[in-house]
């Protein structure tokens, strides 16, 4: 298979950017996998689900990378993630089953628009590590598990490890950005774990020609995983030294264009 070392690569982007603003890489990896994928064997038709599951699954392996390496700067509130936990992991699964009868046209879609909102989202906020309270208890009960259900499902849909809606919550509870990309993080295990166990068995038979379990594209999701293990603490070094700003504008501007060729077609 000419070319796998393309994922590797993809997978120290991915890595990097999980690490840093805990969005897991997935808007990264979709349309960069949709558009890679073909070239190795997979059916132009079952591309973008392909990108999705196989996104997924790396994810859980991003996710926890980037989640220990907070850990072990304190980041990660632990109570927070058991209590998201359990709606993760049901909308994970709700949202694959979903997906997987969704037809290739209207599923670009749905992650384009996707796309464009986190690039607007990330236009309008500000400087990642300021505001919030570094001593504020974590979030804990039933809403946040409830909140779960619809992070997982959304995020199972559009391929990503859903820090684009844990983080912004988090922070609206009160929390630091900091702790809150570090939670996230933890969140995308749980995620990832559900949304590729679901794009794996709702997967119709035979839905990708050769090495693949379901929708997840092996060689994919391996050198990609394997990668962003390496690069995900380089990220959270990046995100306890800077505020990230200017690189969540240039990410934002990445984020419309993708957006604009998943719209037209690819």
């Amino acid at each position: 298979m000419d070319g796998i070392w393309i994922f590797p690569l993809l997978g120290a982007v991915a890595g990097v950017l999980a690490g840093l603003l805990g969005i897991g890489g997935g808007v990264i990896l979709v349309p960069a996998l949709a558009w890679l994928l073909p070239l190795h064997g997979v059916p132009k038709e079952a591309a973008l689900h392909a990108a999705l599951a196989s996104s997924l699954a790396s994810i859980v392996v991003t996710a926890a990378s980037s989640a220990w390496s907070h850990h072990r700067r304190g980041s990660v509130m632990w109570p927070t993630a058991a209590w998201m936990a359990p709606g993760l992991l049901l909308g994970g699964w709700l949202g694959s089953a979903f997906a997987v009868h969704v037809a290739d046209d209207a599923l670009r879609w749905i992650v384009a628009a996707y796309c464009f909102i986190v690039a607007l989202q990330m236009f309008a906020s500000r400087n990642g590590n300021g505001g919030g309270d570094l001593r504020a208890p974590a979030p804990r009960g039933w809403p946040m598990s409830a909140a779960g259900v619809g992070i997982g499902a959304v995020s199972s849909v559009v391929g990503i490890g859903g820090g684009s809606m844990a983080v912004p919550l988090l922070v609206w509870r009160g929390i630091a950005p900091v702790r809150a990309v570090g939670t996230s993080s933890a969140c995308g295990v749980p995620i990832g774990l559900a949304s590729a166990l679901g794009y794996a068995l709702h997967a119709p038979a035979g839905a990708l020609p050769q090495h693949a379990i379901g929708y997840v594209h092996l060689p994919a999701t391996l050198g990609v995983a394997v990668a962003s293990l390496l690069a995900a603490p380089y990220g959270t070094k990046l995100a306890h030294r800077i505020g990230g700003a200017a690189l969540k504008r240039v990410f934002a501007c990445f984020l419309l264009a993708v957006a604009a060729l998943l719209a037209l077609g690819g």
